[in-house]
């Protein structure tokens, strides 16, 4: 295998400057062991073309640039799952942590799988989800995963969520969580087994979780790791409209509702207004869209996407960065008067 893992926390690094007491705290992630950064690296992005929800071609070297300096910063998980770029992010992180003595701690999801025409569907039997676990041990090249997924629900998910608690009760898996659940089919599944975690959509612009998801979250002590906190780029403050015009042709966002009008205006109203609260510190928009999901006490990190090194360095300091009260509320005032019935 690549490489084994105890279930110690994630060792603090010399050489981090951001890794202090103050700054890059860590949270438990629900009933786990495992203590995680405020930002995980996402590795959707690096996965590349080729599938419906790609983000255009990406260079593997770049990403793998891109991990390297993440974990020199103090990032200490990464996320990822079997159908990003069908099953070449999962390589491409397997690539960037080889030959390392610490490596991050790696999550991944399975039950989205391909069949030869590239064509991708949600698969919960047994059956299948033993075939993807075995894949993704090997194109991970270790023996243990450390939080295993489901990415999204269908009408089995009992028998899923049971095979998961059987790869656990194997040792091929640390820890088992859920991705895009509601509270219901969390409800259901809990019946088998806890959940570590849950992964849900949560940004400025995707507020759907904060009423029902996070208290039952909080209430039944099921970490929640953010995904999208930049809402998949509109909130970074570099997202305009000529350069959503030149996204390649294979960059999903070219055809989702969140980048077309009148969502496209709000979306980039709102990014203004991240610009300028981030301007008196010195901040980028999308650490200000960041640091207002980290902000909920229910959230235990963010999943951000980054492509290369530079993208890590420019959104870091999000992890130690505190927006206060007033900053907040002026957020939500602009909210309410303008983003209510964004509907994305």
């Amino acid at each position: 295998p690549l490489y084994k893992r105890s279930l110690k926390a994630f060792p603090d690094s010399k050489s981090n400057p951001l890794q202090t007491e103050e700054k890059m705290q860590t949270k438990q992630l629900g009933n786990s062991e495992f203590n995680i950064t405020p930002i995980g690296f996402g590795a959707w992005a690096i996965g590349g073309s080729g599938w419906a929800y790609g983000w255009g071609s990406q260079d593997d070297a770049e990403s793998i640039a891109a991990i390297h300096r993440a974990i020199d910063l103090g990032i200490n998980w990464i996320d990822t799952a079997a159908v990003y770029g069908l099953g070449h992010s999962e390589e491409v992180v397997a690539r960037a942590l080889k030959g390392m003595s610490n490596p991050p701690y790696v999550f991944t999801k399975c039950s989205q799988v391909w069949n030869d025409r590239r064509e991708v569907s949600t698969i919960l039997k047994a059956d299948s989800l033993r075939r993807e676990l075995e894949a993704s041990l090997r194109r991970l090249q270790t023996d243990v995963i450390d939080l295993y997924q489901i990415h999204a629900p269908n009408a089995d998910i009992e028998e899923g969520w049971a095979t998961l608690a059987e790869f656990q009760k194997e040792g091929k898996v640390r820890y088992i969580g859920v991705s895009n659940f509601n509270v219901e089919q969390m409800r259901r599944i809990q019946k088998t087994a806890p959940i570590t975690s849950l992964q849900p959509p949560y940004s400025l612009l995707d507020r759907n979780i904060e009423r029902e998801i996070l208290p039952f979250c909080q209430q039944e002590t099921i970490g929640v790791i953010g995904y999208s906190p930049m809402a998949s780029g509109l909130l970074t403050g570099k997202m305009t409209r000529e350069r959503l015009q030149n996204l390649p042709d294979d960059d999903w966002r070219r055809h989702n509702p969140k980048f077309q009008e009148p969502n496209l205006s709000r979306g980039l109203e709102l990014a203004e207004l991240l610009r300028q609260i981030g301007a008196r510190h010195g901040r980028s928009p999308g650490e200000v869209a960041i640091a207002w999901t980290l902000r909920h006490p229910t959230i235990t990190g963010a999943i951000v996407g980054f492509r290369n090194a530079k993208q890590v360095e420019e959104i870091i300091g999000a992890a130690e960065f505190r927006l206060s009260e007033n900053e907040i509320g002026e957020i939500e005032t602009f909210f309410k008067k303008r983003l209510q019935q964004v509907g994305v």
